[in-house]
């Protein structure tokens, strides 16, 4: 336990924003002079199932905050498969977590007013152990934000388990990434009830092109893959990817119904490829299988701006990694950070969430 204000930001789902927009609650407070930590008790984003993390958030914050805390201590736990099959088989002490968790926390709010914990991306995590998010706030006498989505009415279930489940602990929920077509109903109906519920709602940020999705430039970096078309614009954001695995004339109608997407196909499907290109929501080609498309392809790929990525692995494996990396969101940097404190600032009492004066 701690005498350090502090907040954790948990979330019901990954890809939520959950990470952006803990770190633009720190530098807002940083910025108005307070002494900010950070912390991520458990590491997710692994490069590999024995737990080597590639997790940039910690050292995005370091960079942020101008913190010196050590990386151990601001990710004490890599949640990894091997680490979740070691406490399976009893091979994890949890006293010994808790240990290491403790020193963690220490570390991480030594000198502070303010700490900032991320959380997991649902409440399950780390159950096996005894630190969900749950426990991490009890460990930490923390208040709870919970960051969510929002599509549907039948959504309210999941936030009004989710609050209930936290309790007294939870300081509110904050609704990110709403479109247009669900705002209205959101704020005139499931606010009102959740309130209702003594569930206090902070605010509700829209949904912003510039955070959804990844960039292509990412996607490929996150693949390991060969840019083919050099000077097209790879800054662009894919949220969602698309199967050419359909005859040319096919894939086009399908293709045509489709908006901010790459597709995923065999290098050597050029009706594939020619008919993605035909097709304005289709932003990137990813061809897989080693095989290099026609000069036609990468021609009319060139002249449209449309970047095309190749990679050695098959059409199967390719799918599966594609979607992990849209699964999880993209490469955080202090641009993410600077465009999600607008929208804080323009959607929600900061100084109220954080209970520090700005």
């Amino acid at each position: 336990m701690t005498d350090t204000n502090t907040l954790l930001v948990t979330s019901l789902e990954e890809g939520i924003g959950k990470t952006a927009i803990t770190l633009a609650l720190a530098t807002r407070a940083h910025d108005a002079g307070y002494d900010v930590g950070y912390m991520k008790p458990k590491g997710t984003r692994l490069r590999s199932a024995v737990g080597k993390t590639r997790d940039e958030d910690p050292m995005l914050a370091r960079e942020l905050l101008d913190l010196e805390t050590d990386l151990h201590d601001m990710e004490p736990i890599v949640y990894s498969p091997t680490f979740i099959q070691e406490a399976i088989r009893g091979r994890e002490d949890p006293d010994d977590l808790r240990k290491r968790l403790q020193e963690g926390i220490e570390a991480c709010s030594d000198g502070t007013d303010l700490l900032l914990v991320e959380g997991s991306s649902d409440l399950a995590t780390g159950s096996i152990v005894d630190l969900t998010d749950i426990d991490i706030a009890e460990l930490l006498d923390a208040r709870v934000l919970l960051v969510t989505g929002y599509d549907t009415p039948s959504d309210t279930d999941e936030i009004l388990s989710a609050a209930r489940a936290i309790g007294d602990r939870l300081d509110g929920v904050l609704f990110n990434g709403v479109t247009d077509a669900t705002v209205d109903e959101l704020a005139d109906d499931v606010v009102p009830f959740l309130e209702g519920e003594g569930i206090p709602v902070h605010g509700i940020l829209p949904r912003d092109r510039s955070l959804a999705g990844v960039t292509v430039a990412d996607l490929a970096r996150n693949l390991g893959a060969d840019i083919l078309t050099g000077d097209a614009n790879t800054d662009v954001h894919v949220e969602r990817f698309s199967v050419g695995a359909m005859s040319g004339s096919s894939a086009l109608e399908r293709f045509r119904r489709t908006r901010d997407a790459v597709v995923v196909t065999g290098g050597d499907r050029s009706e594939v490829q020619t008919a993605a290109l035909e097709a304005s929501g289709i932003k990137a080609l990813l061809l897989t299988g080693g095989f290099q498309p026609p000069s036609a392809v990468i021609g009319q790929a060139a002249e449209k701006n449309v970047p095309v990525l190749s990679v050695q692995s098959d059409t199967r494996t390719t799918i599966d990694r594609v979607e992990e990396v849209l699964r999880t969101g993209q490469t955080r940097n202090e641009a993410t950070v600077d465009r999600m404190q607008t929208l804080l600032d323009d959607g929600v009492d900061i100084e109220t969430l954080l209970s520090v004066d700005l």
